[in-house]
């Protein structure tokens, strides 16, 4: 033992602190510590080339390039960007912080309510921001949810669909996002007491609160109904990003009585004028809870944002503007089959009259807009080689 010598280094034990003997051969302390070093490195690597294989390599984007983006394809609505942008940049940072270990602070994620009228972006943005960072994305309407042991779906079925965006692939899911529209629809339908449970309201609402605060959720592959002999895909969801929009028509009201913006029962107006269009910019949780949301539910949706009502400009916008705009897609139909089609602006003010009209919102466009151009696309072998001009849709 004592003319022995390391098998890596050649040291001899008076060279080292520590000389550790294996079988046929000796290890020292000092290759131990460089060894140690050696397998950090690749286990770093190995879980770098992991992590692209599940699609985990989220690249790093500010808020600020994240509402970049999102101009690109949604017009206006620049308070909902920022505060989107930001919310869903610190629950992918807080993803990072979560890998540190022997951290201090344990940082809680902030899903995001969005408040706005039929037609004005909600999902869009949701779908947008997915895009943009390449992560699993699902949109569930929150009306076909209720209770367990009732008519309709359990709120686990939320969680099968982003399964089934990701190939079944657990961790991928795990770090998705989730947008439940129609949240608006499971509101308590009042404090008056009834015979009849509210299994489609405030039990939905009570069910949503162990995904959305997170926790391991046995979860039914083919979705569905729950059954004893049936397999479950055991997901964590305390990193999913979950997004709710709603419409929460009449809430305006709630928000006047908050803010005291009219007297009831006398004509007189109140020295403290408030716009009755910009009344959403004013909206909190207490609005929401007098809507008929419940406090633990709001307390989970800690960042609330709110989508103005689309004027005909931003309309006018949304038809030529953006990567995905209306016009720009049809007009690329058209030259597939050699037609150089052209829309002129009285046309395209008669197509976003006609949609306000109808109260659809920036959906409504597409509808019109298809409406108006079918006829053409019928005859579109007719007009090859040609150049179309649409001047009035009457």
């Amino acid at each position: 033992m004592e003319n022995s010598q390391c098998s890596f280094c050649g040291k001899s034990k008076k060279q080292v602190k520590l000389l550790i003997s294996g079988v046929d051969s000796y290890i020292c302390d000092e290759c131990v510590e460089q060894a140690n070093h050696i397998i950090e490195q690749e286990l770093s690597f190995y879980n770098e080339e992991e992590n692209k294989k599940s699609g985990l390599n989220f690249s790093k984007k500010y808020p600020s390039e994240i509402k970049e983006f999102l101009d690109q394809y949604v017009i206006g609505q620049d308070e909902a960007k920022k505060q989107l942008s930001v919310a869903v940049y610190n629950h992918y940072k807080r993803l990072e912080h979560a890998t540190i270990e022997d951290k201090e602070v344990e940082i809680e994620k902030s899903n995001i309510l969005i408040v706005g009228e039929t037609g004005t972006g909600k999902t869009l943005l949701a779908k947008t921001v997915a895009k943009l960072l390449e992560v699993p994305f699902s949109i569930v309407d929150a009306t076909i949810l209720t209770e367990a042991g009732y008519v309709g779906e359990d709120v686990e079925s939320i969680l099968t669909r982003l399964l089934q965006a990701s190939d079944y692939d657990v961790k991928k899911a795990e770090r998705g996002i989730i947008f439940i529209d129609e949240i608006d629809k499971i509101a308590r339908k009042g404090d008056n007491p009834s015979i009849t449970r509210d299994v489609s309201g405030e039990g939905v609402q009570q069910a949503l609160l162990k995904l959305l605060e997170g926790s391991i959720v046995n979860v039914p592959p083919q979705g569905g109904r729950k059954h004893p002999d049936q397999k479950y895909i055991q997901v964590d969801t305390k990193n999913i990003l979950f997004i709710a929009g709603g419409a929460f028509s009449g809430i305006e009201k709630k928000i006047a009585e908050r803010l005291n913006a009219n007297v009831i029962g006398f004509a007189k107006e109140v020295e403290k004028k408030i716009d009755e269009e910009d009344l959403l910019s004013n909206i909190n949780a207490v609005d929401l809870r007098n809507f008929g949301l419940i406090p633990e539910l709001l307390g989970r949706f800690p960042v609330i944002t709110h989508l103005n009502k689309l004027d005909k400009e931003a309309m006018i916008r949304i038809l030529t503007e953006p990567k995905n705009a209306i016009i720009k897609q049809y007009t690329e139909l058209f030259r597939l089959d050699e037609v150089d089609l052209s829309v002129e602006e009285k046309a395209l003010h008669q197509i976003v009259e006609r949609t306000i009209e109808l109260g659809l919102g920036a959906r409504g466009l597409r509808t019109i807009t298809e409406n108006v151009l079918s006829d053409y696309m019928y005859n579109i072998d007719k007009n090859r080689g040609n150049k179309l001009i649409v001047s009035s849709i009457e």
